[in-house]
């Protein structure tokens, strides 16, 4: 008896989502008493008729594989796979019969054209050639859609017709992407992922024991690599993937859709309850990843995608089937979108049904690695995860080869914008033009190097000189984290990214008296065993105002900062010492809102203000600007600063308040292992962000600043003062 990957259920939910549209029998094409479905999935079936109808005046269109990413072929190939899917999902739904038979004639060309491929003419030597596309992750991803829409149109076909399908399409398919790629599909990595989901799908629609085997236990049915080991090794045990934000998007969506066909076909394997939860978790926490529906960039990640993205449109709609948690409910009305499954339809009704609940985004310590001990993304959150703001703390591990080299780095978000940005990766997905759509040459020489980040740049050197190997052995040590509302720190320590050199830097988001928005406060502790130049940079996202000390402006020609480790595409604007820190700051806008970075200058430092886009010919980089404290020749040292949001702009009123900064001095005082920093407003309010950075939260601690002894518990505190206007 042949098993199934996909069940929609038009008995049993379907009289949960009453509410518009009538469907056929999925087997006999006939009518049948009329079905209602809830707005959401009714405006997914129309979207999906509009998208097949459209293919289908255009007939069966299959072509030979010649371009890489962006080119023609690629790009239709990537819509049949599309109109695989959706076409039987229509055909399942509706009953009608050109559905069945335009899926079928797809196949059928692709049953004929399969046999005849060979390693693809744009292949990349660097990454696993695919037959249908230039790399073998697309055929994976062209797999798990096809199977899929294979699966709802087989029963429907001749006896002729579905063994030459079967045989030579998808089996010859499911042994490239398996034995045929046997390097990718035994890796613990993203394209595995999707290969393994591939032929796990294929197995169970063709009742091919031994393709679910490899699938879940790899090829030699050891356990040590295949699907399950990757759900235990990629994972963390909070749900986040060692890739970063942007990859576990994406991942999702084959770990998720095999998951399902796992627990229709194999119950007792309880997949969604395997390692506590894992998959589950996995999805919450992707969510969590975002700021305005957007995910934090780190790693190789396209700024462009966020939640409304079809990885998510199943990830949600399979979450929420299973947790009915009201939060999903909103982030799938946000989405605007679901998925023609039982799961989409049932989020669909529970949604019109006014069920859904404000998504409960909260500060959260996300460890990495799969016992959670390779470091961790701390992330600390006031108001909502729109609008509100987030303190993102990137103590994580290298994330394999996409992984860039920014150990400790950060990024602020506020207002609904980034503020304190990363640039995420330098590529043009599916642009032709741009290199093929494939990672630029400056994701290497930019993207991936510390200095195109928020981190410590030790002689202009990145982190472990940039080698991916190094880094994957090393990962920072979450010190200390604490999501007190209105003292929300984290704390973490590297050490091994630079010979003899130790950095551990505390990020804090405060409520300070009389500001109007929660205050940025950054303690970067560097030891050293001896001499170097240090470089502090900081990327941020607006116009500058105001700068408080003066600077030599490159105003006929701009020099280039360095030679190598991304310094080489760094074109310097203008270089100052600011005397100290009632001078040491810029301010900038954004939108309607100002914001100003100051720090605690250390003597003789610099500050260089500059801007990426230097020597890129191809103009394959974004020009975007950064703030970057240089100490020369230094040794043990701190770098203090803090970043504060302050008043509005409106140009329709015409109307500025409080455009310059409301502080009037931080100062930033070592007294014994403690680290100080003293922030006064100008209405003469203080507090101290006081760091003992002892791990045992029951140690008292003293020490003074300003002339004033402050006392706190544990590693650290922010401590008020006070002084302000009564």
């Amino acid at each position: 008896m042949r098993v199934k990957i996909l069940a929609i259920a038009l008995c049993g939910v379907a009289s949960s989502v009453a509410v518009a549209g009538p469907v056929q029998s999925s087997q006999t094409g006939s009518s049948t008493a009329a079905q209602q479905y809830a707005p959401l999935f009714q405006n997914e079936i129309d979207r999906s008729r509009a998208f097949v109808d459209q293919m289908m005046e255009a007939g069966v269109v299959v072509p030979f594989p010649k371009d890489p990413g962006g080119g023609y072929t690629h790009e239709q190939h990537k819509q049949n796979f599309k109109i695989i899917y959706q076409g039987g999902q229509l055909f399942k739904l509706t009953g009608e019969p050109k559905y069945a038979d335009y899926v079928r004639d797809i196949l059928l060309a692709y049953a004929k054209l399969y046999p005849t491929l060979g390693e693809h003419p744009a292949r990349k030597n660097t990454q696993g050639s695919g037959r249908i596309f230039w790399q073998v992750l697309n055929d994976a991803m062209w797999m798990v859609d096809s199977i899929q829409g294979y699966e709802a149109i087989r029963d429907t076909l001749s006896e002729a017709d579905r063994k030459n399908i079967d045989d030579n399409l998808f089996r010859k398919a499911a042994a490239f992407l398996s034995t045929g790629s046997a390097l990718t599909f035994s890796k613990i990595h993203n394209h595995a992922t999707w290969a393994t989901a591939g032929v796990g799908m294929t197995g169970y629609v063709l009742d091919d024991k031994e393709l679910v085997d490899i699938a879940l236990l790899g090829l030699d049915k050891s356990g040590e690599s295949g699907f399950l080991r990757q759900s235990e090794l990629l994972f963390s045990p909070d749900g986040y993937y060692t890739e970063g934000p942007y990859y576990q998007r994406f991942a999702l969506k084959p770990f998720i859709v095999f998951a399902g066909a796992i627990e229709r076909n194999d119950p007792a394997r309880k997949i969604f309850e395997h390692r506590d939860g894992i998959l589950l978790k996995a999805l919450t926490t992707t969510v969590q990843l975002t700021y305005e529906g957007r995910f934090f960039p780190f790693n190789d990640a396209i700024r462009d995608k966020s939640l409304k993205t079809d990885e998510l449109f199943h990830g949600v709609a399979v979450a929420y089937s299973k947790t009915r948690e009201p939060g999903l409910l909103n982030i799938a009305n946000w989405q605007g979108r679901t998925v023609l499954t039982d799961a989409g339809m049932l989020l669909a009704s529970d949604l019109a049904a006014g069920r859904a609940k404000p998504f409960p985004f909260k500060s959260k310590l996300l460890s990495d690695g799969p016992e959670g001990k390779q470091g961790a993304v701390a992330i600390m959150r006031k108001g909502d995860g729109m609008t509100g703001q987030a303190l993102v703390a990137k103590n994580s591990s290298q994330g394999m080869g996409h992984g860039h080299f920014d150990k400790m780095s950060w990024q602020y978000y506020d207002n609904g914008y980034e503020i304190v940005g990363d640039y995420g990766a330098a590529r043009f997905l599916n642009i032709e033009a741009k290199f093929g759509g494939r990672y630029l040459p400056e994701n290497e020489s930019w993207a991936k190097q510390s200095i195109a980040h928020n981190s410590l740049v030790v002689d202009e050197k990145s982190h472990f000189g940039g080698d991916v190997k190094i880094a994957s052995e090393l990962a920072p040590e979450q010190l200390y984290f604490s999501d007190k509302m209105g003292s929300q720190i984290s704390s973490a320590k590297m050490t091994g990214a630079y010979p003899g050199v130790e950095f551990t830097r505390t990020l804090a988001l405060l409520d300070v008296e009389g500001l109007g928005q929660p205050l940025v406060a950054d303690v970067m502790r560097v030891n050293a065993e001896g001499r170097h130049q240090y470089d502090l940079p900081l990327h941020y996202n607006g116009h500058i105002m105001r700068v408080g000390f003066d600077v030599n402006s490159n105003v006929e020609g701009r020099p280039v900062l360095g030679e190598d480790h991304g310094y080489q595409h760094i074109w310097v604007d203008a270089k100052g010492k600011p005397a100290g820190a009632d001078t040491a700051f810029v301010t900038w806008i954004k939108d309607d809102r100002f914001y100003t970075s100051r720090w605690v200058p250390q003597a003789g430092a610099e500050t260089i203000l500059a801007e990426s886009g230097a020597n890129d010919p191809k103009f394959n980089l974004r020009r975007e600007q950064m703030l970057i404290q240089r100490l020369e020749n230094g040794k043990n040292t701190v770098f203090a600063g803090v970043l504060e949001a302050h008043g509005r702009y409106d140009g329709a009123a015409e109307r500025t308040t409080d455009s310059d900064s409301q502080i009037k001095t931080i100062q930033h005082v070592r007294d014994g292992e403690a680290d100080l920093l003293l922030i006064e407003t100008l209405a003469g309010e203080k507090s101290v962000l006081a760091i003992s950075y002892d791990q045992d939260e029951a140690k008292k601690h003293n020490a003074t600043i300003d002339g004033k002894k402050v006392s706190w518990t544990g590693f650290a505190d922010h401590i008020r003062l006070g002084g302000g206007a009564k």
